[in-house]
């Protein structure tokens, strides 16, 4: 007995998914501007003549792509990531927070201290140090902090780069851009947390408690990292990608 196929090309695409072609398309073309808010579900859904359940399949697979956010008690909104940053990803050395970051970073809180080393501090940065450089930074969009990194460093490592600390500009620069263009590779390791938002952290982060986040060593040497990061990217606004070639 002949078997039909369960799939046929005569079958129509499914309604959400033509929903969400045309919305992507006019968010693509501008449209629905970034950062603007669309039309309420119901007019969406009327605008589309599909149901609102229909509607919001076709929403939530936006959300995946990260370029529409939904915020309760105030609808949905297209992100601020620009489009041509898609292609960015973290199999070259750069900030990963710029790559993987869905919004636009206008403003970074730096604040650091001296520590005594530790176990910890000689594991991951595979060397014994006078003291230890612990840096802090918050990532801001439009007020809001919605980034964190934590970096360790060797007091010698500072004094390698040529690093003066009480010159706060000067830090900040090395640590998010100057640092990469020394490096001649890196490491990155991707996990989650949820240790953010405690009552001991100076600022809460925006976009929720569960958070990528990436470990990474930077090397201008093959001894031991110059430095190690710690960032932490909510959820909501994280978009981890790797550009694989052969």
């Amino acid at each position: 007995m002949e078997m039909k196929p369960e799939h046929t090309a005569k079958e129509k695409k499914p309604l959400y998914l033509a929903v969400y072609d045309e919305l992507f398309k006019k968010i693509m073309n501008g449209t629905f501007p970034a950062n603007s808010q669309l039309p309420t579900e119901p007019e969406l859904a009327k605008m589309f003549d599909v149901s609102r359940m229909t509607l919001r399949q076709a929403l939530a697979l936006l959300q995946d792509d990260g370029l529409v956010k939904s915020f309760h008690g105030k609808g949905n909104f297209v992100t601020g990531s620009r489009i041509e940053q898609r292609s960015m990803g973290l199999e070259k050395i750069g900030n990963p927070v710029y790559k993987c970051h869905t919004e636009d970073i206008d403003h970074v809180d730096i604040q650091f201290r001296l520590d005594l080393e530790s176990d910890y501090t000689k594991e991951v940065l595979n060397r014994r140090a006078t003291a230890v450089v612990a840096i802090e930074r918050w990532y801001k969009s439009k007020g809001q902090a919605v980034a964190f990194a934590f970096t360790f460093m060797a007091i010698e490592a500072a004094s390698e780069l040529n690093l003066d600390l009480q010159n706060e500009e000067q830090l900040l620069d090395m640590l998010e851009s100057k640092v990469y263009e020394l490096a001649n590779s890196a490491t990155v390791e991707v996990k989650h947390s949820t240790v953010m938002n405690s009552t001991s952290q100076q600022f809460e982060l925006d976009g929720g408690e569960v958070c990528d986040l990436l470990l990474e060593s930077l090397y201008v040497n093959e001894q031991y990292p110059i430095v190690y990061n710690k960032y932490y990217i909510p959820k909501e606004f994280s978009r981890i990608k790797i550009n694989a070639t052969k």
